[in-house]
């Protein structure tokens, strides 16, 4: 995102009213590109649709609980999230927090104050993300790679775009460059908690990686594999 009004917000709550009203109050703060769901699968299918710079979510969902969904998405990737939740008790706001959730505000709730909460929470990423700019391309021999525009940048110029799911194995290897990442952790950090049938799919998608980070497929010296545990990314350039 360019300014926060740009940043594409998920707002999963199962009153239809709500959302309206949440959805206008945000379009009239500025907030150009949000998308509303009624439900944990329509929050799951919209987040692999495109992923949003923050979250609204509600605790009691028809098809779940917001508790469980945030953990799902969480592991797909590390979004801004508020909790909006009728429970007021503290153990839930606790629990909600102690996830790694960022806020947690109680309905009834001041329309104003969610709309600052928002406009913080969006602040405090803007920052952080233009911090990671930087750390965000990382040079593979003679290849660069972008992890924030998913793009490889070849010796002549050509840039080969990665998909969703190769940006999110490439970046946990990243996030851990030099050490294992074990089959499981990359499954988990594609799939979500319940990736059991996906395992099989891992090697293919990092066969296609490699094809896009290997001036060598067959022979990689980046992205290699431990065999029995899981794969690695070289710590050096290995030029």
């Amino acid at each position: 995102m360019n300014t926060i009004q740009q940043a594409h917000i998920l707002l999963v709550d199962d009153n239809t009213d709500l959302l309206r009203l949440l959805e206008e109050q945000l379009r009239g703060a500025g907030y150009q590109n949000i998308r509303t769901v009624q439900n944990c699968a329509a929050a799951q299918t919209a987040f692999a649709a495109e992923m949003p710079e923050l979250m609204i979510l509600d605790i009691n969902l028809p098809d779940g609980d917001g508790f469980s969904l945030f953990r799902t998405l969480r592991a797909k990737a590390d979004v801004p999230t508020l909790f909006l939740s009728a429970r007021d008790a503290d153990a839930d706001r606790l629990f909600g927090l102690g996830l790694g959730a960022d806020d947690y505000l109680t309905k009834p709730f001041l329309m104003q104050e969610l709309l600052l909460r928002v406009q913080h929470l969006l602040q405090r990423a803007y920052r952080t993300e233009l911090s990671r700019t930087k750390a965000a391309i990382m040079q593979l021999g003679d290849r660069s790679v972008d992890l924030h525009d998913a793009l490889v940048t070849l010796p002549d110029g050509t840039t080969l775009a990665l998909t969703a799911t190769e940006r999110t194995l490439l970046r946990k290897l990243a996030e851990n460059r030099g050490h294992i990442v074990t089959y499981d952790a990359l499954c988990e950090a594609v799939w979500g908690a319940d990736y059991y049938g996906y395992e099989n799919s891992l090697g293919v998608h990092i066969r296609h990686l490699r094809e896009k980070l290997e001036p060598e497929p067959g022979r990689p010296r980046f992205l290699q594999t431990v065999r029995g545990i899981g794969y690695k990314l070289a710590k050096e350039d290995a030029r």
